[in-house]
């Protein structure tokens, strides 16, 4: 089993930054992909962002590219997206996801991890 505990959530203006992280911990054996997905109310989970166990690819949604970073701390076991010049429609309850092996994908059905979501609320 893999626990998955996001932070870093809350309530910024539209143009503001915010910086989540999510802590792994249980069988946290290498490889392995970590990254993000979100939910909107009235609407479908999708994917925001991923990264390989090595750091080396990271892969975005792309509304959120050149706004949003994804990176992680291996030694932590840890996975951070910093998000930048955010926008009313990227509020939404953001879920930490860890899936077994090297592979970056953008399917929820590869994660077989997910945290319990964390509220980021932007305001216009």
């Amino acid at each position: 089993q893999v626990q998955l505990v996001e932070s870093g959530g809350g309530l910024v203006q539209a143009g503001d930054s915010l910086r989540l992280s999510c802590a792994a911990s249980g069988r946290t054996f290498s490889p392995y992909t970590m990254g993000w997905f979100r939910q909107a109310p009235g609407k479908e989970r999708e994917f925001v962002a991923t990264i390989t166990w090595d750091g080396r690819t990271a892969k975005y949604k792309d509304s959120v590219k050149g706004r949003f970073t994804i990176s992680r701390d291996n030694a932590k076991t840890t996975v951070y997206l910093q998000m930048s010049s955010l926008k009313t429609e990227d509020s939404a309850v953001y879920y930490c996801v860890f899936g077994a092996g090297r592979i970056v994908t953008t399917m929820p059905s590869a994660y077989r991890y997910w945290g319990q979501g964390t509220q980021v609320t932007v305001s216009s």
